[in-house]
C-alpha cells in the first residue's frame, strides 16, 4: 500500500489519561495566522465512547479483543491537579462524583507515632480528591469531542519514527529537519514539528528513539479493591503502616441510587494494599469473609467492620526513570518518563505537571513565533521537570524504605518523625505543600 501522506502541528502516542489531557490541553492554542493547532493522537485501544466522539479508524479495522482504554482503578488527585483540570473544562464532569479528601490520618501500627493532617489548616477545602480513573478519562474524552483540530488514529500504533522527517521508499514525503515522521501499524505516515510520547511505561516511542531506562523493583505488589465499612469516613483518607506493608484507604463518593450494591452513606473507600509479592497468593486465595477479617485486623478499627469487598487485582510496583526526557523534536510525558511507587498517591498527578509544563512551553514558542520542536524548548522542558521529579521520587522512595522496615532504629526514629510532624509546622508545611502539588 502506498503510504499516505497526513501533516499535522503535534503528534501525541497515546489517548489514555496523560494523552487526552495533553490534547485537550493544547487544543485551544493558536498560531501566529490565528489558527489552532492541528493535533494527531495515535491510540492503539479505541475509547469505549468511541462512536459517539466521531474518531477515526485505521484501515485495519476495529480491535475488539482490546482491553479498556481506562481502567478501574482510583486516583488521588492532588488539590492542584482539581485546579489544573478546572481550568481544562474537565472537573465539571466529575465534580459530583469526587470525594474530596479532607482529612489524612497517618499511623504506624503497634507503635505510638501518629501524624494528623487537616485541609482548614492549610487554608483549602480539600486537601485533595478521590476518584475513578475511567471517570476522568471519559470526561476528558467529552470534551475532546468538540475540537475540530483533534484527529484520532485508532486502533493504530507507532511502529516506526524518522527523526529528520523522511521516509524511505516514498516519493511523496520530503526530507526536512523541521518535522518528525512517524510511521504507524496501518501503514499511514503522519509528520509533526513535535511528537509528545504519552504511551505509557512500555512506551513504543521511548524504545524507538533508544532511551533507556533505569528500573528497580520494589519487591512488592499491590492489592487494590473498594470496600464498604460500617463507619461513614467522613471524608477521611488513611494511610496505616503495618508489617505486612502499607494501607490506604481513600474515602470514595455515595454510589448511586441505581447501585447493585446496598452500600449506605459515604461508607465506600478504595484500598490499596502494599505487601510482599510471596502474600499475593494467599491474600487472594482468601474467601470474601476471611480477607475482611485479615483487613480489620492489620488496618484497625478506624472504620469499623468490613461489610463490603470488591474484586481484588495485584500489580507488581517498580520504579522506572528514563534517563533522558526528551530527543530529536519529542518529549516523554507521564509513564512513559517516570512510573513510581503508590504510597504517596503522586503518579499521576507528577505526570499531569509534566502536561502543564509542556503546554506553557508551547504556548511561549506560539507567542515568539518560535518552532515548538526547537531543541531549546525541549532542552527547558527537561531541566524544569527535572527537580518535581527527582523530589517526588526522593519522597517516595524515602518513604517506602522508611516504612517497609522493621530495624527498631528505623521504627523508632520513624515514629518519632510522625511526632515531629504532626507539631512542628514547617516540616509538615512542605510535605502538604508537595502532597498538594505545588
Amino acid at each position: 500500500m502506498k503510504n499516505k501522506r497526513n501533516t499535522f502541528d503535534i503528534i501525541i502516542s497515546g489517548g489514555g489519561l496523560s494523552g487526552s489531557l495533553m490534547a485537550l490541553s493544547l487544543a485551544n492554542l493558536k498560531k501566529a495566522d490565528g489558527s489552532l493547532l492541528s493535533i494527531a493522537i495515535v491510540e492503539a485501544t479505541p475509547p469505549t465512547t468511541a462512536e459517539t466522539l466521531g474518531l477515526e479508524r485505521a484501515e485495519s479495522g476495529e480491535n475488539n479483543n482490546a482491553s479498556p482504554l481506562f481502567d478501574a482503578r482510583v486516583l488521588a488527585l492532588s488539590h492542584g491537579s482539581a485546579s489544573y483540570l478546572k481550568k481544562m473544562g474537565v472537573w465539571q464532569h466529575l465534580a459530583s462524583d469526587a470525594c474530596a479528601i479532607e482529612k489524612i490520618d497517618i499511623s504506624d501500627k503497634g507503635y505510638y507515632g501518629k501524624a494528623r493532617i487537616e485541609a482548614q489548616e492549610h487554608g483549602v477545602p480539600a486537601l485533595g480528591y478521590v476518584i475513578e480513573m475511567a471517570l476522568i478519562g471519559q470526561a476528558q474524552l467529552k470534551e475532546l469531542a468538540s475540537k475540530s483540530n483533534i484527529h484520532w488514529f485508532t486502533p493504530d500504533s507507532i511502529v516506526d519514527i524518522h527523526w529528520q522527517g523522511s521516509t524511505p521508499n516514498s516519493d511523496e514525503v520530503t526530507a526536512s529537519t523541521e518535522q518528525v515522521a512517524v510511521i504507524l501499524g496501518s501503514n499511514q505516515v503522519l509528520h509533526a514539528n513535535l511528537l509528545l510520547a504519552c504511551d505509557g511505561v512500555n512506551s513504543p516511542c521511548r524504545k524507538l528513539a533508544g532511551i533507556k531506562t533505569n528500573h528497580s523493583d520494589y519487591q512488592q505488589v499491590a492489592l487494590i479493591t473498594n470496600v464498604a465499612t460500617k463507619n461513614p469516613h467522613n471524608n477521611k483518607a488513611f494511610e496505616r503502616f503495618t508489617k505486612s506493608g502499607p494501607i490506604a484507604m481513600l474515602p470514595l463518593a455515595k454510589l448511586s441510587s441505581q447501585s447493585r450494591i446496598d452500600v449506605s452513606g459515604d461508607s465506600r473507600s478504595s484500598l490499596v494494599w502494599t505487601m510482599l509479592p510471596e502474600q499475593r497468593e494467599e491474600i487472594l486465595a482468601l474467601s470474601d469473609h476471611d480477607f475482611k477479617q485479615t483487613l480489620e485486623r492489620e488496618f484497625g478499627s478506624w472504620l469499623g467492620e468490613i461489610t463490603h469487598v470488591d474484586k481484588r487485582n495485584v500489580f507488581p510496583l517498580v520504579l522506572l526513570q528514563a534517563e533522558q526526557q526528551t530527543y530529536h523534536r519529542m518529549a516523554l510525558i507521564g509513564n512513559a518518563s517516570h512510573t513510581i511507587h503508590p504510597i504517596a498517591g503522586q503518579g499521576f498527578n507528577l505526570g499531569l505537571r509534566d502536561v502543564q509544563q509542556m503546554r506553557e512551553l508551547i504556548e511561549k514558542s506560539l507567542q515568539e513565533q518560535k518552532d515548538i520542536g526547537r531543541f531549546a524548548s525541549l532542552n527547558e522542558y527537561a531541566q524544569k521537570r527535572q527537580q518535581d521529579q527527582k523530589q517526588v521520587i526522593q519522597l517516595t522512595d524515602s518513604l517506602v524504605t522508611l516504612f517497609s522496615n522493621d530495624l527498631m532504629p528505623l521504627v523508632a526514629g520513624r515514629n518519632v518523625g510522625l511526632k515531629v510532624m504532626n507539631y512542628f509546622s514547617p516540616i509538615k508545611n512542605t510535605l502538604v505543600n508537595k502532597l498538594m502539588g505545588y
